[in-house]
């Protein structure tokens, strides 16, 4: 029910958008300038390297997960990597590096919050040992303190995420980190005037805490706000939260861009 009625907003919203905006107004601006642009706000981070047989997490919470396969374990297998960004940007790093011997699993859950992801780590991330660990996690941690009763407070998404990284760094000294800014777009079914200025304090702790593990930090808030610029927020998510196809590749787009895949 609740897919059904993410897609009936996203369709509602398309056919809204199709009705007002000319279709070469989207052509115009492709995902590969909205991504450049957004990146350009930007302070130059480090890159990634990826070498032969990494072992490359993604991790999360519904986003991430986006219909995975749970019982699934193997890696590269759309099943295991579910049918959202991380899909899309895992077939993009296996195609351009074929050679490598890429081992991509994706272990993203619905609902999760940052200690919920520390309830599980060492099963669905430490044991794995993975070279690149990339993380997307925050909205629930806010979000769910306006629909679900949780009194976790920014505090306590900085404490737990600090506490998190430094654990993973200790068993795992040379994992490259990839910090995903928690995002929304404002005025889609769940987002409205009550996220703000909240939820902004805990995009700018995500970049925060990148910085102080020297991680690679994709701007995700960045580039979304760029693309509204191209077409309107339900073009690009279904409920605020939850990308749309189009905002799936461009998560994906800006996750490659930002590491420098």
């Amino acid at each position: 029910m609740i897919r059904k009625t993410l897609r009936d907003t996203f369709k509602q919203g398309r056919r809204n958008f199709l009705k007002t905006t000319a279709v070469g107004s989207i052509a115009a601006v492709g995902i590969p300038q909205i991504v450049s642009a957004a990146l350009a706000t930007e302070k130059s981070g480090p890159k990634l390297k990826f070498n032969n047989g990494d072992v490359i997490l993604f991790q999360g919470d519904s986003i991430t997960d986006w219909g995975r396969d749970h019982t699934k374990t193997e890696p590269n297998t759309t099943s295991a990597l579910g049918s959202g960004y991380a899909l899309i940007t895992a077939s993009k790093l296996l195609l351009d590096h074929a050679s490598k011997d890429l081992k991509i699993y994706n272990k993203g859950i619905s609902g999760n919050k940052v200690y919920q992801l520390a309830e599980r780590w060492t099963s669905d991330c430490l044991d794995m040992k993975p070279n690149i660990l990339s993380i997307h996690i925050g909205v629930n941690d806010f979000w769910h303190t306006l629909t679900s009763g949780y009194t976790g407070t920014i505090d306590t998404y900085i404490t737990d995420y600090k506490k998190l990284l430094t654990l993973t760094k200790q068993t795992l000294p040379d994992v490259k980190l990839v910090i995903c800014e928690p995002f929304a777009t404002k005025g889609v079914r769940a987002v409205d005037d009550k996220w703000y200025p909240t939820f902004d304090l805990f995009r700018k702790a995500a970049r925060d805490i990148a910085a102080g593990f020297g991680a690679v930090f994709v701007p995700y808030q960045a580039a979304f706000d760029k693309a509204l610029e191209v077409a309107p927020a339900p073009y690009w998510s279904m409920d605020g939260v939850h990308p749309s196809v189009p905002g799936e590749a461009l998560m994906a787009q800006t996750w490659l861009k930002a590491v420098g895949a």
